[in-house]
């Protein structure tokens, strides 16, 4: 840390509310530890560092109105964490879910990411996402000053969310005031190495920002650009669920004498669980990211500032997935096969040896195992840009106003590739026995296969799955499965705010002002079915195919599931390369599985800022209200039947809501505050439950059915006239600052929603739709589509504390330490006289500690952040999302670094960093029985080295 006078606050906010953030830093930054000076000599001091990071943060939680939480730059493109969502999952009452071992999508008080709005500079953002919750490994932390996080809304913030409203900044030229040039560089590597053939195992980041001003002072400018290569790796588990041992099925145990004898610790009356089947992969992925940013801020006097932001992310992930599918108690038996073949291969044969521990079997070989050898592969690629402009203006001495124009574009496009092989098609081929041992880990194999011989393991349908289905007659089996959807997200606002300030009573200032949106998010679809192109001679479609050796790589070794190496190819340059024909699916499902959401909001409010007093005590805050008025629709597709018969479908609603609030905050004593925060809170549903579009199914084999309840027809869709949750908010904090170096907090939050978004069977009238067969006696059926029900509570209390330990020992300077937790409760009832379920996204414990030493230039930091087991959102069959329940987790990160302070080297520093060093796992479980794990995911430590210089 540099030793000089003055501390200047290093958080520049958005226009309105970063002008107060500077001054209220700028009255909490005088230097309560230096010496008295002489009038004449002004230096000035920078605190930077994670001691400057954590001052900074404390000042802007102060001086701030509503109840926030702060995490500031340590220096300029320095956050203390490699991504931005880490950072976040830092602060008190929110968490961060991982993907594919990367912090994404952030919680708030245990609510969705859909519950949480987020803004860049105050202005409201698109997502490369399904839904409305922002993927915040977008932003790359290099380009951002600080985020707050803003856990009760005031009326002027706009496009606040339910959980929570997260600001991420940028630096203002002007209000920086100095030249600064920025340079930061890192390499990157993965202890586990590149599980995939063909993969690579090291990554590097490096970014570049610039800050000046010109024409004396009147022209300030940001310029910023950070590039990232990262890879990661996973070991991954994937169970297909556990169904129960039923004592008829032939395929277990053994018959004596004519009678069917139990597995050894089977109980008929309890049953035992078992593996259904089994998709393991080890996953190798390398994420490149490229982000620009740029301010320009004119200042010509003190009547007008003018400011323009811009931010630019290209975003490229690819990943690679290796790993064999095992088909066990659900693998098929000797039924009838799909096409003309005539006969069937055997399914699996559970050995009687098998051990049964707790009524689960967790431990056996089954005989006649056929494999799906996958080598798969998922794409991403997105662009996202805002833009924005700001003006304000002061009228006279008492009047303001602003305008701020924006625009905010999301372009997202998946490519999700299967391709399969095994050792022949369908019945032909080798079959393997396989034993397995499961534990609260997943399952290891034992093989007597060779899954790496070329000779053996050949392109095709190993199991025969899709056969016989599509028009195009692919009667032996899909040889694999492209998914490709796109997301088109695009947000335009214009927003004016007028202000007048008071001198005299209890209200300091009266605010208003109106914001209009426009918001367009389209999802587009594209499917294809994959055939070997030599299957096109064979009238039965029973070809398989070696890997053609310009594809074929070193074999993905596969022993953390027991197994040994696998045949690995390139999936891309195979499919690229024509072997395959695309097939086009005509099923209602895969039609109807596209639309478009449309919403005019319109926002208008009112609000004052208090400075008064109450019982004898300095009490500040606001007062306000916002009436919201929405426009939706959505376009989309309803069809039904294979081949399907698409029809366009639309629909929508428009409603108004007045949301009031209030925050006040008294100073009960110095620096001890109490707040109170009153608000009204609204989130729109989630957008694919808007869509219009519906899939219909018909059953034949019901048509001649009276009952309604046994009905030929259903189906499922969105409904575009769903109207939002609403909430009713109360937050109490009490909060104890020490000066703006430390500080301890206690805060509870009562949130009553008003309703709730389930799904629920709406009677429905299938006449005029098109049906395969007999005409049906009923044409009535039920439809699942989301409705707005009864909502029900969600409370919690937060605990924190921030605190240099010298507060308490003078020998201790240089340490400290932060440590929050929160404990949150809910009672949703989705559905009337239903049982409560758990919120997605709640965990009912979260903490974080960090530890850390600042002295003399050199600087270490020990990082732990906790959270219990909770609802969390995935991908499932293709690009659906599906809920399941995941485990406890635990990540510890650590930090250390060293600033050269004076010299030829001041200004340079080193660091070397580490990310999960326990190498937590990943872990989600069905029916809320540990045992019964669906996925286990380890993703090894991740260590960084870098430098950093500052000029």
């Amino acid at each position: 840390m540099r030793t000089q006078v003055t501390r200047r606050a290093r958080l520049l906010g958005s226009a309105g509310l970063g002008a107060v953030a500077v001054m209220a830093f700028a009255g909490a930054a005088v230097a309560q530890d230096a010496p008295p000076q002489d009038a004449t000599q002004v230096e000035e001091v920078i605190v930077t560092g994670i001691r400057g990071s954590i001052e900074s943060s404390i000042a802007s939680k102060r001086e701030n109105s509503s109840i926030v939480e702060v995490v500031t730059a340590e220096d300029i493109g320095k956050l203390p964490d490699v991504s931005i969502a880490e950072s976040l999952a830092r602060l008190p009452g929110l968490t961060a879910q991982r993907l594919d071992g990367r912090g994404q999508v952030i919680s708030i008080r245990g609510l969705a990411p859909d519950f949480t709005t987020a803004l860049l500079n105050g202005r409201e953002q698109v997502s490369a996402g399904d839904n409305r919750g922002v993927e915040f490994d977008q932003y790359p932390s290099e380009l951002l000053g600080s985020v707050v996080v803003y856990k009760t809304p005031d009326a002027a913030l706009i496009g606040q969310g339910l959980a929570g409203t997260a600001d991420l900044r940028t630096i203002r030229p002007l209000e920086y005031g100095r030249q600064a040039i920025a340079l930061n560089a890192r390499y990157e590597w993965n202890d586990y190495g590149a599980l995939n053939s063909g993969t690579e195992d090291t990554g590097q980041r490096f970014s570049v920002s610039y800050i000046d001003q010109f024409m004396d002072d009147t022209l300030g400018v940001v310029l910023g650009y950070a590039h990232m290569t990262t890879p990661y790796q996973a070991e991954r588990f994937n169970a297909w669920g556990y169904p129960n041992l039923d004592i008829n099925d032939d395929r277990y145990g053994e018959t004596v004498g004519g009678v069917r004898q139990p597995l050894p610790g089977y109980e008929e009356e309890a049953g035992a669980l078992f593996i259904g089947g089994a998709k393991p992969y080890v996953q190798s992925s390398e994420l490149v990211r490229d982000g620009y940013m740029a301010t320009v801020e004119y200042r010509p006097n003190d009547r007008w500032r003018s400011t323009f932001d811009a931010f630019y992310s290209e975003f490229d992930n690819t990943q690679i997935l290796r790993g064999i599918e095992f088909p066990l108690a659900w693998g098929g038996s000797a039924g009838a096969c799909p096409g003309p073949i005539a006969t069937c291969r055997p399914g699996p044969l559970l050995r009687p040896d098998a051990t049964v521990e707790d009524g689960m079997i967790v431990a056996g070989t089954f005989d006649n195992v056929k494999g799906v050898v996958r080598n798969d592969g998922n794409r991403r690629t997105a662009e996202l840009t805002s833009v924005g402009w700001n003006n304000e203006f002061q009228l006279d001495n008492n009047w303001e106003a602003s305008f701020d124009l924006s625009y905010s574009k999301a372009d997202r496009t998946d490519t999700v590739l299967e391709t399969n092989a095994g050792t022949g098609r369908n019945i032909g081929g080798v079959l393997d026995t396989l034993s397995f041992v499961t534990t609260p880990e997943g399952t290891t194999f034992t093989s007597t296969l060779d899954y790496s011989d070329p000779t053996l393991i050949l392109l095709t349908s190993s199991q025969g799955w899709g056969g016989g289905v599509y028009p195009q007659g692919i009667e032996g089996g899909q040889d694999g499965f492209i998914n490709s959807p796109s997301i088109v997200d695009e947000l335009s606002s214009i927003r004016g705010d007028f202000g007048r300030d008071y001198e005299e009573g209890p209200f300091s200032r009266f605010q208003f002002g109106f914001n209009v949106t426009s918001r367009d998010k389209e999802l587009t679809l594209e499917r294809y079915y994959l055939s070997l192109a030599a299957n096109r001679a064979d009238p039965l479609h029973n070809t398989s195919v070696p890997v053609p050796s310009q594809f074929l790589l070193e074999p993905t070794q596969l022993t953390y599931l027991g197994l040994g190496g696998m045949i690995s190819y390139d999936p891309f340059a195979l499919v690229e390369s024509g072997i395959y024909d695309l097939l086009t699916p005509q099923d209602d499902n895969l039609l109807a599985f596209g639309w478009t959401v449309s919403e005019e909001v319109i926002t208008a409010y009112w609000m004052a800022d208090i400075d008064s007093t109450m019982f004898g005590l300095p009490l500040t805050g606001n007062m306000g209200f916002q009436v919201v008025h929405t426009d939706q629709s959505s376009d989309g597709t309803v069809a039904s039947g294979n081949p399907a018969t698409p029809q366009p479908i639309t629909g929508g609603d428009d409603y108004a809501y007045i949301l009031p609030s209030a925050n006040l905050s008294f100073e009960v004593s110095d620096n001890l505050f109490v707040r109170v925060g009153a608000a009204r809170e609204l989130a729109r549903p989630r957008m694919d439950q808007m869509r219009a579009s519906i899939n219909i199914d018909y059953n034949a084999g019901l048509a001649n059915s009276p009952d309604i309840n046994s009905s030929p027809w259903g189906g499922s869709g969105g409904n575009p006239n769903l109207r939002p949750w609403i909430a009713n908010a109360l937050d109490i904090s009490v909060e104890k600052y020490f000066g703006r170096r430390g500080y301890v907090s206690l805060a509870g939050f009562y949130k009553d929603l008003e309703s709730y978004i389930y799904d629920q069977q709406a009677l429905t009238d299938f006449t005029g739709y098109p049906i395969t067969g007999p005409q049906p006696l009923l044409r009535q059926g039920f439809i699942s589509t989301p409705q707005n029900g009864e909502g029900g509570v969600i409370q919690g209390v937060e605990f924190a504390v921030s605190v240099p330990f010298d507060l308490f020992w003078e020998p201790l300077e240089g340490f400290g330490a932060t440590f929050s937790a929160s404990w949150t409760d809910s009672d949703i009832i989705p559905n009337p006289g239903s049982p409560s379920t758990p919120l997605p996204g709640l965990s009912e414990k979260v903490s974080n500690l960090t530890v850390y030493y600042e002295r003399n230039g050199f600087q270490a930091r020990v990082s732990n952040r906790y959270r219990s087991e909770f609802l969390g959102e995935l991908s499932g069959v293709g690009t659906d999302r599906i809920q399941r329940m995941v485990d406890a987790e635990s990540i510890v990160d650590a930090q250390i670094g060293y600033e050269f302070q004076s010299g030829p080297l001041e200004g340079l520093s080193l660091l070397a960093q580490a990310n999960n060093l326990t190498d937590e796992q990943f872990k989600t479980f069905e029916n809320n029985d540990p045992r019964r794990v669906i996925d286990y995911q380890q993703y090894g430590p991740t260590y960084l080295i870098g430098i950093n210089y500052r000029y």
